[in-house]
């Protein structure tokens, strides 16, 4: 039995990627994280992810451990699934024709990855009834996994086996819908339930949740799976609210305004365990909370290993991220303009944009032995940056959670961030009581320098600078915290 004397549930939790198997971005942490601490509280979470190529070294040589079936345009697609594990949760590897087509895990072009992963979503499904295995609830991630959704609350409703089955899902980065996905579903046989009944109380009758749908959704996916859904989870409370207004509804606001009843915020967390910097063998320097000092070391070694002048009494801000547009780049690099024109030092480690790539070497060459460009992720770099810069630069435009901040806390290096999304929920300005961080409002340049100035003054006050930094180190991100949350759901879900 579980924490609460109640049965454990069978959870199957549907992702494109798990670290540390497969990682592009933050829902690989989620999907390598949450689906294990689950396991620890007593629940049975098998996850399953798609056999992309860097995966199939993992199964050269090896049978199936089982060979589900899905329908295609009234034929059978054959598909493989192969079984391992990861944090103690078994884990199906899935492959078959359209997976065997592509040569990347996600394409630029999402139409063309919507075979794939519609594919993927319903032989996951398959899976589990080829296996006997019936799931209470299906967990699904974005919109590569939102056809399962779409399938349960359509043809699942009469079907033997999934007829008592719940889904939620979580919406990790709302703008990324799954566009131009229509022929993908006609292929496989989805579409609009035809005569939905409701599964818990809502304010709308659920055929209304596919109807407010605005047209353009009805070959787009992860609205599709957002309707499908019982429940959708964004990854921070912030976020839930933001993406009802126009600013970062991505035209999607209206209808979900019409949904809050289904909608609803978990922040995200990181693993104590992994990010410690008093056990990081990959810092020169371990410390702790009382032991921030040691730090000084390691922003030497950063110095060094980045080629900035050796001067321990300059400031230096660190960014790890995506080089992209929604991580406010081009805004970074205008504000850290002033920042090392002062003479205070900046690096970035990144990749994305190419002319974003372009932009950063260019000011690294106009700053040089003040700031330094690695383009690419180097995991023993980016923990450097953690442990040995004095700020970390978080200037996104949306942000629905980020973990950098958190992490950056973790190795005291304090965040000057936008107060947006997971940012807010996580950064606690300085100018206030238990400060953790530096907070700007807007999505300026100006307001990034602004906020740089803060930490440039803060940075001269040593007990205020040391006082944020304990605090920061000392804040629980862990997911023990966040999992309750998603058991309530569950147990929200699985009551209706």
């Amino acid at each position: 039995m579980t924490e609460g004397n109640h049965k454990p549930w069978k959870v199957l939790y549907l992702a494109a990627e798990a670290a540390p198997l497969i990682k592009v971005g933050g829902l690989a942490d989620v999907a390598g994280a949450l689906p294990a601490e689950m396991r620890r509280k007593g629940h049975d979470v098998r996850i399953v992810l798609p056999l992309h190529p860097s995966l199939r070294g993992m199964v050269a040589g090896k049978k199936p451990d089982a060979r589900p079936a899905v329908s295609a345009r009234g034929s059978m697609m054959q598909a493989e699934a192969y079984r391992t594990e990861l944090g103690g949760a078994p884990v199906y590897l899935i492959d078959g024709p359209p997976l065997r087509a592509t040569d990347s895990i996600y394409h630029a072009d999402s139409g063309r990855d919507a075979p794939k992963y519609v594919f993927f979503s319903l032989a996951a499904l398959e899976l589990v009834r080829t296996l006997g295995w019936k799931p209470d609830l299906v967990h699904t991630n974005d919109w590569h996994t939102a056809a399962a959704n779409l399938w349960l609350a359509g043809r699942g409703r009469p079907d033997r086996f999934f007829k008592d089955t719940r889904s939620v899902l979580s919406i990790h980065n709302l703008p990324y819908f799954g566009q131009n996905a229509g022929w993908a579903l006609a292929q496989f046989g989805l579409g609009v339930p035809e005569h939905p009944t409701p599964k818990i109380d809502s304010g709308l009758a659920e055929g209304d949740r596919f109807g407010a749908l605005p047209y353009w959704a009805f070959s787009t996916l992860l609205p599709l799976g957002i309707a499908a859904a019982d429940m959708n989870i964004t990854v921070s409370p912030s976020y839930a609210e933001e993406i009802l207004t126009p600013e970062f509804g991505a035209g999607l606001e209206d209808y979900l305004r019409t949904q809050t009843d289904r909608l609803t915020g978990i922040l995200n967390g990181i693993d104590p365990a992994v990010w410690d910097p008093s056990a990081d063998a990959r810092l020169p320097s371990r410390f702790g909370p009382d032991t921030t000092a040691l730090r000084a070391a390691n922003k030497a070694a950063l110095q060094q290993r980045m080629r900035l002048d050796a001067d321990p009494d300059v400031p230096l801000v660190g960014i790890v991220s995506r080089l992209n547009e929604q991580k406010g780049i081009d805004l970074a690099l205008a504000a850290l303009e002033c920042w090392c024109g002062r003479g205070n030092q900046a690096v970035i480690l990144g990749a994305g944009d190419p002319w974003l790539e372009q932009q950063c070497a260019a000011f690294a060459a106009r700053h040089r032995r003040r700031a330094a460009v690695e383009t690419g992720y180097h995991d023993d770099l980016a923990v450097l940056i953690y442990g040995g810069s004095d700020y970390f630069l978080v200037p996104s435009r949306y942000e629905p959670c980020g973990i950098s901040q958190m992490i950056a806390m973790r190795y005291g290096s304090l965040p000057v961030v936008r107060a947006v999304g997971g940012l807010k929920d996580t950064v606690r300005d300085i100018s206030g009581d238990a400060g953790t961080g530096l907070v700007f409002t807007d999505a300026s340049s100006t307001s990034a320098a602004m906020a740089l100035g803060r930490a440039e003054e803060l940075f001269r006050q040593k007990d205020r600078l040391t006082a944020a930094q304990r605090l920061g180190m000392e804040k629980d991100f862990g997911w023990a915290r966040s999992v309750e949350e998603y058991l309530a759901v569950y147990r929200r879900v699985l009551a209706g």
